[in-house]
């Protein structure tokens, strides 16, 4: 049924442009125009009118780094390593509605195991079985012998087995991740300070995977890796926080221009317990949580905004948590919107199809109760949450219970 949603104004995308006392008609999965409510009543008779007062219509939320097939426990890929094809499924599932409860009305994944993510995403694109965002897959990271989440099944150490390992997932993936630095999860393999592929290797993924019409995103901790990260021209450097040891943060300009530069993206990925985090943190003088952020974007780097969720108590509906470092970064709440949405969908590639308001696009919108350009509060738990055309209040997104809670 073609659905015209109106309320006290429109944010369309980029933020800047905001429409007062107008509305979205809905026909199908598209947009299909957006103006007065009254005009687009008349252009569309039969349409269904859906009136929210003293709300706003704005574009859905991007995150850009959650791992599906996570449990939040502290091994948080035991179920999808070990349980029932049935119930990693069912996680899955679980888990990106929990998405779709914060607004997220498009996540990328970024490393799961035995494809299931991609199923999900494809079975949820074909029957509309259950709520879900629009996914971006990765499917299992490329990684090492004994490297950071070797166990996901992603080994590739010789240029041939990246090549097979690439091609094997070309069919199936939106994009490819490679572990291109160590990391805290794997018990015995390299530290987040250590790099795990030359730039050579990384070098020959990003060429490889052009190839089948993919970009690159890499999970890089220390400044060593993401300098090899940047050499080698991926597309986003994941978590990018410029560390070469325990309490050392890093600074190198000419790197970060150069990033800027040429169109690195950061991929930021602060997770929704973040205080939590810095409560536990020994800073060096100078410096607090998220300093890396600003530093970057003062030199003209783009940034994504991601989650990590599925990883330890890092819960998947609770984005607002996330941007309310940028809050205390000094962002100011049209950026902050603007990067989570509009500016997200572009630098993913999606551009064309959401991130905006617009006649033609994709039905990914939002109905928050007041101005999130006032306060990004309204923000936490959209009244209505619509993807591709399909709408969904607070009520059909509630909670399954399936490992959609942090652990204590």
């Amino acid at each position: 049924m073609d659905r015209i949603v109106e309320a006290d104004r429109v944010i369309v995308g980029p933020v800047g442009e905001v429409l007062d006392r107008a509305a979205v008609l809905v026909r199908g999965d598209r947009i299909s125009g957006v103006g007065p409510a009254d005009e687009l009543a008349v252009r569309c008779p039969g349409a269904e009118r859906l009136r929210f007062p003293g709300a706003s219509i704005m574009p859905g939320l991007v995150n850009s780094h959650v791992h599906l097939a996570a449990d939040l426990s502290r091994e948080p890929f035991g179920t999808v390593r070990h349980g029932p094809r049935d119930e990693v499924l069912a996680l899955v599932r679980a888990n990106a509605q929990a998405c779709l409860r914060s607004g997220c009305t498009t996540v990328r994944d970024l490393g799961d195991a035995h494809g299931v993510v991609a199923e999900v995403r494809d079975q949820d694109r074909a029957v509309a079985s259950s709520p879900t965002p629009r996914i971006l897959a990765a499917g299992a990271p490329l990684t090492i012998s004994g490297g950071h989440c070797w166990f996901l099944g992603g080994v590739a150490d010789t240029d041939a087995e990246i090549r097979a390992a690439i091609d094997a997932r070309a069919a199936s993936s939106d994009l490819i991740k490679v572990m291109a630095g160590g990391g805290q999860m794997t018990p015995g393999g390299p530290s987040e300070f250590e790099s795990q592929y030359t730039v050579a290797q990384l070098r020959l993924i990003v060429e490889h995977a052009a190839s089948h019409g993919l970009t690159v995103a890499a999970h890089a901790h220390g400044t060593a890796t993401i300098l090899d990260c940047i050499e080698a021209g991926v597309a986003t450097i994941e978590h990018c926080g410029w560390r070469s040891g325990p309490m050392q943060r890093d600074r190198p300009e000419e790197a970060v221009r150069r990033m800027a530069a040429q169109g690195t993206i950061a991929g930021d990925t602060t997770p929704p317990q973040w205080r939590r985090m810095v409560e536990r943190i020994t800073f060096p003088d100078g410096f607090r949580f998220g300093d890396q952020i600003s530093w970057m974007t003062d030199h003209g780097v783009a940034h994504v905004i991601g989650t990590d969720s599925g990883m330890p108590n890092a819960v998947f509906d609770e984005f607002r948590t996330s941007l309310e470092l940028y809050e205390e970064l000094g962002f100011n709440r049209a950026q902050i919107i603007e990067t989570a949405t509009t500016g997200a969908a572009r630098l993913l590639g999606l551009g064309a199809s959401t991130g905006a308001v617009r006649e033609g696009m994709d039905a990914d919108l939002l109905v928050v109760d007041g101005n999130p350009l006032d306060n990004l509060d309204v923000l936490h738990r959209p009244s209505h949450v619509i993807v591709r055309g399909r709408g969904y209040s607070q009520a059909d997104l509630s909670p399954t219970g399936t490992a959609t809670e942090p652990v204590a």
